[in-house]
């Protein structure tokens, strides 16, 4: 039977990178084992507190942005839509009724009131606050009564009462539970609407999907699931719970971390082919241990589920930041360029959209400052000097080497031999004119090159002098000198 895969996102939320870390294992399973990969909305939740549609674009977005879009989904349709659980509620109250005829669920009429009062008891004596099953023991008279009479109901599924259910995992292998610990789930809801247990299962079944990979806090429902697929005479899929992803403290990765929802990567300057790659070493292991960095088409032909580790997953932002780094180095220059200038854009350093002379300034920047970043929103302020004159140089470095009559000499010299440059002079010829000034001076090179760095970038620190000289040209250059002349400290 054909691999089919699901990613499941809910709209209540800007997806977690551990969601889109579960989609992303679901395509590398489908792409491994020549599968489909689905993707549903599971949109059951309308407490406006929590459902918001944008979400719905930021889940859309993030699948893009990886590159791992769903072979059939909401955007694109396909052969088992719709996509989006909310125009499936008809087939969730047929299902639930279905259960019901077959004695595996039940109408529970219990108040909100009752509830509280009973795991309020329950609490007080020590017991686990699950439902105590009141309406399954009702009598039929207590049923029909109820019924008739047009009191609000939940549809519960019946969870035997004795017993062991078993589950053979893809990651965790064989488990198994007693069915005395287990409540017995709300399926449907007093409004009609399904909960995850009901409208989940229903989906799997009806649109063939052969694994369910999800995150290990959903190990303990299982049985319930598994129950569920037994009484309606469906084949469950196999399961695979992937463990949890935690912070470097080993508590459950949450925003007192970081940034933990996936925008907000993208929006920071992460590139696909890092968060895919950091990503999925989250709690999945290719076998190799002295590395790293992954192509996608390895991984792809590295991937099964028997990688997958039992034990919490570390998040390690200093990590991904170095993995981000690595990528950003390995990337070409006009991707990286178009990388780049949104970035730009938004620090207003140059124009939207750019012109092509701008987009020329920038591919010649961007190599002097890619040794120096690991995010691409970086690149705004590690470059702003080479874009617009310095307001002032940094205090330290005016002091040490804009000061007395030998700055004052270093920088005239500097306009005369850089004034015989050519305008689209070289390395090499800003190294000639610095040692051309250092000779002319009689002086070490040395103090040239910090007077020249402070007097043209305001900066002590930076990318190679030479390399930053024959990016900025021979205009900037000169005009940037002169204005230095004033920023000269009188020798007292």
């Amino acid at each position: 039977m054909p691999v089919r895969v699901r990613y499941a996102p809910s709209p209540t939320g800007s997806p977690h990178v551990g969601n889109l870390r579960t989609a992303i294992y679901d395509w590398l399973l489908a792409r491994k084992e020549g599968g489909e990969y689905i993707a549903r909305l599971e949109d059951t939740d309308r407490d406006p507190t929590r459902y918001k549609p944008e979400y719905i674009q930021d889940i859309e977005r993030s699948l893009r942005f990886l590159g791992i879009e769903p072979d059939e989904w909401w955007v694109s349709g396909g052969p088992r839509a719709p996509y989006v659980q909310s125009e499936r509620l008809d087939r969730y109250r047929e299902v639930a009724n279905q259960l019901i005829e077959k004695g595996h669920a039940y109408r529970c009429f219990c108040t909100e009131e009752r509830l509280k009062q009973m795991r309020e008891q329950l609490q007080a004596q020590g017991h686990s606050t699950g439902y105590d099953r009141l309406c399954r023991h009702a009598s039929d008279d207590d049923k029909k009564r109820n019924l008739e009479g047009g009191t609000p109901f939940v549809i519960r599924l019946a969870i035997p009462l004795e017993g062991v259910a078993n589950l053979e995992d893809a990651v965790y292998g064989h488990v198994e539970f007693d069915y005395r610990g287990q409540d017995d789930p709300v399926l449907l809801k007093s409004n009609g609407w399904p909960t995850y247990h009901l409208a989940a299962m229903v989906d799997d079944h009806d649109t063939g999907i052969t694994h369910v990979i999800r995150g290990e806090d959903w190990l303990s429902s299982a049985p319930k699931h598994v129950f569920l697929f037994e009484a309606m005479g469906w084949q469950p899929p196999v399961f695979a719970h992937v463990p949890l992803i935690v912070g470097t403290d080993k508590k459950k990765l949450s925003k007192r971390h970081g940034s933990t929802t996936f925008t907000e990567f993208i929006e920071q300057g992460y590139l696909p082919e890092a968060l895919f790659n950091f990503l999925v070493l989250l709690g999945w292991s290719p076998g190799e241990a002295d590395r790293e960095l992954f192509s996608r088409e390895e991984i792809v032909e590295r991937f099964s589920l028997s990688g997958i580790s039992t034990h919490p997953a570390v998040f390690d932002y200093d990590k991904l930041k170095w993995m981000n780094g690595e990528y950003i180095r390995a990337t070409p220059i006009d991707r990286l360029v178009d990388l780049c200038l949104p970035y730009l854009v938004e620090s207003g350093l140059v124009a939207n959209p750019p012109s092509e002379e701008e987009r020329i300034f920038v591919t010649k920047v961007i190599p002097l400052i890619t040794e120096r970043i690991k995010l691409l929103s970086e690149v705004g302020p590690s470059t702003e000097f080479l874009f617009r004159e310095p307001s002032e140089p940094e205090e330290k470095g005016r002091r040490k080497w804009l000061t007395g009559d030998r700055a004052t000499d270093i920088l005239t010299q500097a306009v005369r031999w850089f004034g015989m440059t050519r305008d689209d002079f070289s390395e090499e010829g800003a190294e000639l004119a610095t040692d051309n000034i250092a000779t002319t001076l009689g002086i070490e090179r040395g103090p040239v090159i910090h007077t020249l760095r402070i007097a043209v970038t305001g900066r002590t620190v930076g990318p190679g002098l030479f390399e930053t000289l024959a990016v900025l040209g021979k205009q900037r250059i000169l005009a940037r000198l002169e204005r230095a002349k004033s920023w000269v400290i009188s020798e007292e």
